[in-house]
Formats: C-alpha cells, sequence, structure tokens
C-alpha cells in the first residue's frame, strides 16, 4: 500500500479512471479524466481520499446510494452516475469504436441510442437475511457486500414501487444467512419473480411464500430455481405485437425501449428477405416480429424459453410459418450446408459471442446477416470473421440500455 498523488487520464472499459502510476496503471473507481486525486494504492486499484481538481465534466449522481460516500455503502448497479450526459455518452460510443479498430474493420458508428432513467423492466437482486433485516440491491464493486436500497433510478416505476412487495416475499423466502438472487421482470401483467440459489426450503415455508404472493398486488408469478410455487396470472411480454409468456428467470432485453431500436434494425436490414434464420433465439425477441414479413426457423438451446415462442407463434393469427429447434449452438453449430437456404441470418448470441457458429455463417453464402450483441470485444471478433469471408459491414448501431454502466448493445448489419 502507498500513497500517491495522480491524475486521471481516461476511463478504462469497465468505466473506471486510469492514471500512471510509478508501476504502471492504476485504476480509480469514480473519477473522470483530467482529475487530480490524492490516492491510497494497492497495486493496481486505487482509493480516492481527497480531489483538488474535480472535472468540470462531474455532475451530481442521480442516486443516494451510488459512489463511495453512498447511503448503505457504493452501490455496484451503476458505475457512471457522475458523470456528464455528453462525456457518458461518448464514452460509451467510444468503446464500439474502439472494438472495431483492435481488428482494423472499417465502419462508420451511429450516435449512441440513449437510455434513459426508469426504463429497466428487468433487474436482478442480491438479498440475504441478517440478524436485524433483509438486505436486498446490488452486491458492492468487487464485493460480496450487500448494498440494500430504497431506490432505484434505473428500474421501471412497477417494479421501485414494489420494492416493499419483493422484500416481504424475500423474507419468507429467505434460508439462513445465505446470499440469494431475484431476478424481476416487470411483465404486462405483473412482476415475475424468479428465486434463485435457496435450495432448503421445506413446504411449510412454500405455502407461507405461496400465501404471501396471493396476499400481494402485482405479482405475477413466483419461482424457485425454475419451478414455478404460484402464477396468479400468466406473466406476458409483447414481441411486436405477439403476447408471449417467457420461462421464470429466462432472458429478456433489458428495456423495452431498447428492444424496439433493436427490432426496428433488424426488420429494416431484412427488408424483402423470404427466408430467415433466427439463431440464439430466446423467447422471440426478434422470431416472432420477423414472422409477420417472412418464414424463420427460430434456433435455441434452451428448452423453455423455445417452448414460449412455439406457444406464441401457434397463437397468432397472420404470422408466416414458424419452425423451431433445440440445438446448443456452441456444441452443435448449424453448419454452412443447412444455413444455405436462408436469405438472411440474425444472430443474438450471449456475452461469449459465437465464433465457431459465424465461422459456419460465414461460409453459407446468405444474402444479409445482423449481428446483435451485448459485448463489442467478441462482436469484433465474430464480425472480422464475416468480413475476411466477404461480407462488407453496412452499419454499427450502439445502444444503452445498461444506464450508466459500462455496458453497450450493439446491432451490426453485413451484406455478401
Amino acid at each position: 500500500m502507498s500513497t500517491e498523488t495522480l491524475t486521471i487520464e481516461k476511463l478504462g472499459m469497465s468505466g473506471d479512471g486510469i492514471a500512471r502510476g510509478p508501476f504502471g496503471p492504476v485504476y480509480v473507481s469514480f473519477t473522470l479524466p483530467g482529475e487530480t486525486v490524492a490516492l491510497a494504492v494497492n497495486r493496481d486499484r486505487g482509493t480516492v481520499m481527497s480531489m483538488s481538481d474535480p472535472s468540470p465534466d462531474r455532475v451530481e449522481p442521480k442516486c443516494r446510494h451510488f459512489g463511495p460516500d453512498g447511503e448503505n455503502g457504493a452501490c455496484g448497479g451503476c458505475s457512471l452516475q457522475h458523470a456528464s450526459d455528453s462525456l457518458y455518452q461518448d464514452f460509451k460510443r467510444q468503446l464500439v469504436v474502439d472494438a472495431l479498430k483492435s481488428k482494423a474493420l472499417q465502419a462508420e458508428v451511429a450516435p449512441l441510442v440513449l437510455a434513459h432513467p426508469g426504463e429497466r423492466r428487468r433487474t436482478v437482486f442480491t438479498a440475504r437475511r441478517t440478524e436485524k433485516e433483509l438486505l436486498l440491491g446490488y452486491n458492492q464493486a468487487e464485493s460480496h457486500h450487500i448494498v440494500s436500497i430504497s431506490e432505484c433510478p434505473i428500474a421501471s416505476p412497477g417494479i421501485v414501487s414494489r420494492l416493499a412487495t419483493i422484500r416481504t416475499i424475500a423474507s419468507v423466502m429467505a434460508v439462513g444467512a445465505e446470499p440469494f438472487r431475484i431476478t424481476v421482470l416487470e411483465t404486462l401483467s405483473g412482476l415475475d419473480l424468479a428465486f434463485e440459489g435457496i435450495n432448503k426450503m421445506d413446504d411449510r415455508q412454500r405455502r407461507m411464500a405461496v400465501e404471501t404472493v396471493l396476499g400481494q398486488k402485482g405479482v405475477a408469478r413466483l419461482s424457485l430455481n425454475g419451478e414455478i410455487l404460484v402464477e396468479p396470472v400468466k406473466p406476458v411480454i409483447d414481441f411486436g405485437g405477439v403476447s408471449v409468456s417467457p420461462p421464470p428467470g429466462s432472458f429478456t432485453q433489458a428495456t423495452k425501449p431498447a428492444e424496439d431500436v433493436m427490432a426496428e434494425l433488424v426488420m429494416a436490414h431484412l427488408g424483402k428477405a423470404k427466408r430467415v434464420a433466427d439463431l440464439f433465439a430466446g423467447s422471440g425477441t426478434f422470431s416472432l416480429r420477423i414472422a409477420r414479413k417472412a418464414r424463420v426457423h427460430a434456433v435455441e438451446g434452451e428448452d423453455k424459453a423455445l417452448k414460449a415462442l412455439d406457444l406464441a407463434a401457434r397463437n397468432t393469427q397472420g404470422l408466416k410459418p414458424v419452425t423451431v429447434e433445440k440445438r446448443d449452438l456452441y456444441r452443435r453449430p448449424m453448419m454452412a450446408s443447412e444455413l444455405k437456404i436462408y436469405d438472411a441470418i440474425v444472430f443474438d448470441p450471449p456475452r461469449a459471442g459465437a465464433e465457431v457458429q459465424t465461422k459456419e455463417i460465414a461460409r453459407c453464402g446468405a444474402r444479409k446477416i445482423i449481428a446483435v450483441s451485448c459485448n463489442p470485444v467478441t462482436l469484433v471478433r465474430d464480425l472480422r470473421i464475416l468480413v475476411d469471408a466477404g461480407y462488407r459491414i453496412t452499419s454499427v448501431t450502439p445502444i444503452d440500455q445498461f444506464l450508466w454502466s459500462s455496458h453497450v448493445e450493439v446491432v451490426a448489419t453485413l451484406e455478401k
């Protein structure tokens, strides 16, 4: 441990300020470029002791739980509430610009599609029972300490207004002092609460949990480790006019506005394509919209999500044929010979990207490709494969649905 006075030179990929220390870079949370700070330095991490020259881009955080002076500790849900809108937006777009440059890809990056407070319909809380109370909130960055929250400006009003309800249910569900996770999805019919990490609930506790949910308003479903405990009303979300009931805790885009923008970009690029393959299709975010215009083959490795997609397609009139296939695209990617019948391919993999699958896409000859990703680093790796195979990037659009974090969604379109 040492004490240093350093100047922050830039923001790193995770949103931390980076200063040049005597032995290499020092990463400092909650700082901005140009700020001179006195730091307690431990290896490559610095903790601010005092600041002599705050940046003109420093603004007052929107949440009482943010930052080193936050109530109950520094909430790890956000990392950039202290940055001005212009600095923050430039930082997010630059993440995509820099990623493309790292693979020598030539493409114009569109302006960042903005996110706004109160748009997050899906969030994941951590909870734990203590001797005094039930903690419900987010883990402090790089820590197991739970910052118990009383507000969350990124989450939808429908979630924030029911924090007390979620706490009440979590208090009944909690077993011992072990932490557990609660994925909260605001649906059109109420909150879908998916608890994970609780393994020893007895029948009495289960009955109490069910009774508690039935005594609350605004909760559509309660599940534990994927098992539905009670479902007063089926949770429903809307994918372009198609009603879908997703399985407990399944993936959905974090905000509806971002999802709609992504879908608009996908649909615009598909144009008059008649046969489309949607890989890593989930519960049908894109497939069910595409089916308004074209035949779709939806491929997904998670069985329950695929069944939700299939049921929604079967129960919706006016769609083109939708076929589904359960397949782990990491272990068994669709081969070029299987993909060659499609005019266009959409793929939206997890953060790890889809390197092996992309190599098959590159060989299939589809005229149009749309790549959707929440990780610019793995996205550009996959785009490089496609460009090397003769595809041309026609657009790259960064989309902010993870407000005040260092995460950015990207939609890239390509043509043969």
